[in-house]
């Protein structure tokens, strides 16, 4: 969780810090061209959601953010032993949340022109991703002018950062997760199913249950000769050819 904390709060105050740096020197709708007209320094203010999209009397935009922030944190929280890349990922989207919620929150009060929750975002980074007439062909805007320029925050380029991590390693991620929970079922399991499911274990479980068996003793252990009639050696056979020979002087 440290990391996590780390990583949100360096983005909260980058993106403070050159929001800052653009109330100071620059004035509302000035331009400075960085790279021609592709990028640019463009200040502006935001007072709803994406593309300034508003709902609702003022200060509805301000406590959505609120509580889908507060499910961030408490989503990170509840994944807070998971798969580390997927966690920093989250933390780059609550960093960029909390940093346009300062503006929600203080700017308008801090800035002089409303009241708390009533504040306006503070956006800068102007990319003009293309801009030219749109073709006849195309139905209702056919002959029109367009210029696609979102127009950027440090806030808001971490927020996208930290949803194409969470897409990359959310596969991972359930993975792992998925075989830590088998691994924690196996482990809670009863006894006598582990058993149906590895006989072998029975035997390994008694013997760590009852101990490794005695020794026998040594008087137990020697082997004793069996009884009946025993089995003559070689020298003690009567040699047979001589019993032979010796049989007609005996007559």
């Amino acid at each position: 969780m440290s990391r996590v904390f780390l990583i949100s709060g360096i983005v909260v105050l980058l993106d403070q810090a050159t929001k800052a740096t653009v109330l100071e020197v620059m004035y509302r709708e000035q331009s400075i061209p960085i790279l021609g007209d592709w990028l640019r320094f463009t200040f502006t203010e935001n007072p709803g959601m994406a593309f300034g999209i508003t709902i609702g009397p003022p200060g509805t935009v301000t406590i959505l953010a609120l509580i889908a922030t507060g499910l961030v944190g408490a989503y990170i929280y509840q994944v807070r032993h998971d798969y580390a890349p997927y966690r920093w990922s989250l933390a780059f989207i609550l960093g960029g949340a909390l940093g346009n919620i300062i503006d929600r929150v203080f700017y308008g009060v801090l800035l002089d022109y409303g009241s708390l929750f009533t504040g306006r975002v503070v956006d800068f980074i102007h990319v003009s991703l293309w801009q030219g007439f749109i073709p006849r062909a195309v139905p209702f805007l056919g002959g029109s002018y367009l210029e696609l320029f979102p127009i950027w925050n440090v806030a808001d380029m971490s927020i996208v950062l930290g949803v194409v991590g969470v897409m990359l390693f959310h596969q991972t991620f359930h993975m792992r997760r998925h075989a830590r929970r088998v691994q924690q079922r196996a482990a809670t399991r009863p006894r006598a199913l582990r058993h149906r499911e590895a006989p072998g274990a029975v035997f390994s479980d008694l013997t760590q249950d009852l101990g490794a068996p005695p020794a026998v003793p040594p008087v137990l252990s020697s082997s004793k000769p069996r009884r009946g009639r025993p089995t003559p050696s070689a020298h003690s056979r009567p040699d047979t050819a001589a019993a032979r020979s010796s049989a007609p002087e005996d007559r």
